[in-house]
């Protein structure tokens, strides 16, 4: 499958909302998204059907991941209550159709922001919560250290995404004549890969840490290449034509990182906010509370709920979690990374 391929299977999705009745043109009006929340009381975020870090149920069965907290976010901005959300278990296949359609109000899902999506979906992007690349993961005894040396090689990879598309294009510049072994599901690439179905197994590199931790044998026995061969920025989508839901599901994610860079935790928040400067990076004046349809104060209940982008990034993926993966692009701008907030004022 080439980019043309994945071009045709998402007009082939537009067409089918049409003649059902749900296309993308049929989008909610400004400010509509907003108002369909409240009047239900409930957030409705769709996320995936378990990626450690991500979206994952724990063993009492509740919903963990930096993407289900940042869910829990957007409610408490959206709502006063960050534990009104209804968290949407989703196939990949299934993700955008539920968006479109209106099946749910956020798409939360390890998704990456690409042209052709907003293109042609008329989905929008409210931002990157992780950047990530894509990788490739072999057992470790394999005696593989390159992705160069997989010429030949039978690569599991998932259907509908643009992790196939990347696999062909990086086979074909490089003559390597990977032959990939297409599977419905990420479960079911990661249980062919396993089972040594094939050589190796790509997708983004945040999923395969995930996987190696729970492998068997565990992480030492496999071995994530060192080649990156495409950009995958990870971030929450919305449906077009409603801006003020865009604004709002766009600046809460913006708080999260912007409170970051002033050192403001969900500990902390209310000392900090006795110093003006603080008080005035991070709480929009009434205008723009108004303008977006939410009571004040929604900036701050996003902050106690979630805590800033670091204390949400390494409870979930970092330091403090059990996949310990280092802060590299998703540091701060001061620090050499690419997380960065834009003023509020």
């Amino acid at each position: 499958m080439t980019e043309k391929a994945e071009l045709l299977g998402v007009a082939l999705l537009v067409v089918l909302l049409a003649f059902t009745g749900l296309a993308p043109a049929a989008q909610p009006t400004d400010g509509k998204t907003l108002i369909s929340v409240r009047a239900r009381g409930v957030l409705r975020c769709g996320v995936s059907e378990g990626i450690e870090g991500f979206s994952s149920r724990n063993a009492a069965g509740q919903w963990t991941g930096i993407d289900v907290d940042f869910c829990r976010a957007l409610a408490a901005a959206a709502l006063g209550d960050a534990r009104k959300v209804q968290f949407v278990s989703l196939r990949t296949a299934a993700r955008f159709p539920a968006l479109v359609t209106g099946d749910i109000d956020v798409l939360s899902r390890n998704t990456s922001w690409t042209l052709l999506r907003e293109a042609a979906l008329k989905v929008q992007f409210a931002g990157v919560i992780f950047y990530d690349s894509q990788a490739f993961i072999v057992p470790a005894n394999s005696g593989l250290r390159s992705a160069t040396s997989l010429k030949g090689a039978t690569v599991c990879v998932q259907k509908d995404t643009s992790t196939m598309n990347h696999l062909v294009v990086y086979s074909t510049a490089l003559d390597l004549r990977m032959t990939p072994l297409v599977m419905e599901s990420a479960d079911d690439a990661s249980d062919a890969f396993l089972s040594g179905r094939c050589t190796a197994y790509t997708a983004d590199a945040s999923y395969l840490d995930a996987l190696r931790l729970h492998a068997p044998g565990g992480a030492a026995a496999f071995t994530i290449l060192p080649e990156r061969i495409s950009k995958e920025p990870l971030g929450p989508a919305v449906r077009g034509n409603d801006d003020a839901w865009l604004t709002l599901v766009r600046w809460v994610l913006l708080t999260l990182i912007a409170a970051e860079e002033l050192d403001v935790t969900r500990e902390n928040l209310q000392t900090r906010l006795r110093d003006p400067t603080v008080e005035q990076a991070l709480v929009p004046d009434d205008t723009v509370t108004r303008a977006i349809g939410v009571e004040p104060g929604w900036t701050l209940r996003a902050l106690q709920s979630a805590g800033n982008y670091g204390e949400l990034f390494d409870r979930n993926v970092g330091a403090n979690s059990p996949l310990g993966l280092e802060r590299g692009m998703n540091g701060l701008w001061t620090r050499g990374g690419l997380m960065y907030a834009p003023p509020l004022r």
